[in-house]
């Protein structure tokens, strides 16, 4: 088992000292949606019209994320990935997009994004060639900079193909700073740390020139691949994750609900867990058909709100249990009370028994103690579950693929019958250790155990 544990002052200590791009855009996780996880690097409108990389596909999923409610839930971005490119600049080299797959031009695209209350979202990359083999922008950043602004770009991701990773440390920085010149607000999403593999990249100044940056390898339509990015997120978030913040936020990769691979419960779970780790909500899937309880799952006002809570912390995880299969993430949120956060808490299941499990666990053994108690929410449903106090037990049950999203609100006092409790921090005992935390499996309540035979 493996636990780790944190206090408000180490939160405020951690905020005070975020460093941050100072363009003054995504102060909350940025949400929207993007082609490549869904539709990859389709080209061939011919034989396939419907779903190829086209001015339509984007306009379509655009109107989508009007009428099927998106947009009121706080996804804004609509946003291309690889292969909107012709294979090459024009004769004053500039970018030019494909002129068959997006005839009326990038501009054109972008005003009727901007006319549906959207923003506009483009792809290229820092290097010869972009991933899929289009022009790159090296050699060309100020220009490519300026055209961007020109189009009236909210939004770029910048990939990290064909070119030395040495070369990332200046021209992510360079690139940002042509941005940032144009007078134009863009949101920059950078590759930066994603390509130095066992090399630690220098998270400080990646955030200093970075709204937002991938740092581990694209998610794919597969629950592993969740789980995957979960675990790295556990696993080294001593390095990356106190360099989240409002400005600046360690991005997971898309959201991949409503797609083929994931079942109800794994598609709650990539959301809360996501939600938890102030993760971007960018989804790639198809929004013409996707069905309405995936709709629910990305739509959740109050999954949403603590994702967009503006403390902007990244969960950390605070307890595995890889025999149990049980791993528990902490997000400080608000409100405050007292000088300490509510949080929000996701209890995840990654077994496959046929039956959920029983998590026992007191607040405070994950980090969660204040004095006067929390109000406890399962947050899907917005079900009030009552009063706990830091010592108290909590018992959750949790699906297989599953997880539990509960919030913990901070209470401003403890009453009883009108009166105010005279609970004082000193009066808790000790949190018991983390390795006491119970997980007990419903499906062999009748199960012998070892000991026993």
């Amino acid at each position: 088992m493996k636990a780790r544990t944190f206090s408000l002052v180490c939160l405020l200590a951690l905020l005070s000292q975020t460093y941050g791009l100072d363009n003054g855009l995504a102060l909350t996780p940025p949400m929207g949606w993007m082609s490549w996880e869904r539709f990859r690097c389709n080209t061939d409108c011919k034989n396939d019209p419907l779903n190829c990389i086209s001015e339509n596909l984007f306009k379509t999923m655009a109107d989508e994320m009007v009428l099927k409610g998106f947009k009121d839930a706080g996804y804004e971005y609509i946003i291309i990935d690889d292969c909107w490119l012709d294979h090459q600049r024009d004769e004053n080299g500039k970018l030019t997009p494909d002129p068959e797959r997006f005839p009326s031009g990038i501009k054109a695209l972008a005003d009727y994004v901007h006319n549906l209350g959207l923003k506009f979202g483009i792809y290229e990359d820092y290097g010869n060639f972009t991933c899929g083999g289009y022009p790159g922008i090296l050699g060309y950043l100020e220009q490519d900079a300026q055209t961007f602004a020109e189009w009236e770009v909210d939004y770029i991701k910048l990939d990290g193909c064909y070119v030395d990773i040495h070369q990332m440390d200046t021209g992510y920085p360079d690139f940002g700073d042509y941005l940032n010149k144009t007078g134009r607000p863009i949101v920059y999403s950078c590759s930066w740390p994603a390509y130095w593999e066992d090399e630690v990249p220098d998270y400080p100044k990646i955030a200093q020139y970075c709204n937002l940056w991938r740092n581990y390898g694209d998610i794919q339509d597969s629950w592993t691949d969740v789980l995957d990015i979960i675990d790295h997120y556990g696993d080294q978030q001593n390095v990356f994750a106190q360099f989240a913040g409002p400005g600046q936020w360690n991005d997971p990769d898309m959201l991949i609900i409503g797609n083929f691979a994931l079942s109800m419960e794994q598609s709650k779970l990539q959301m809360a867990v996501w939600a938890v780790l102030a993760a971007p909500l960018i989804m790639s899937n198809d929004l013409r058909n996707i069905r309405p309880e995936f709709t629910e799952i990305l739509t959740n006002r109050n999954v949403i709100k603590i994702n967009q809570d503006p403390l902007g912390h990244q969960g950390r995880r605070m307890f595995q249990d890889k025999k149990a299969q049980i791993d528990i993430y902490v997000k400080q949120v608000l409100p405050m009370a007292n000088g300490n956060t509510s949080g929000a808490v996701v209890i995840m299941y990654r077994g496959n028994d046929g039956t959920p499990v029983e998590v026992e666990f007191t607040p405070e053994q994950i980090g969660l103690s204040h004095f006067n108690g929390y109000t406890m929410f399962e947050v899907f449903e917005n079900e009030e579950l009552g009063l706990v106090m830091p010592a108290e037990t909590v018992k959750v049950k949790v699906n297989p693929n599953g997880a539990q999203l509960l919030k913990l609100v901070a209470n401003s006092a403890r009453m009883f019958n009108g009166v105010e409790s005279s609970w004082h921090p000193n009066a808790i005992e000790s949190a018991d250790s983390l390795s006491s935390i119970k997980v007990s499996s419903m499906g062999k309540t009748g199960w012998k155990s070892d000991d026993e035979l």
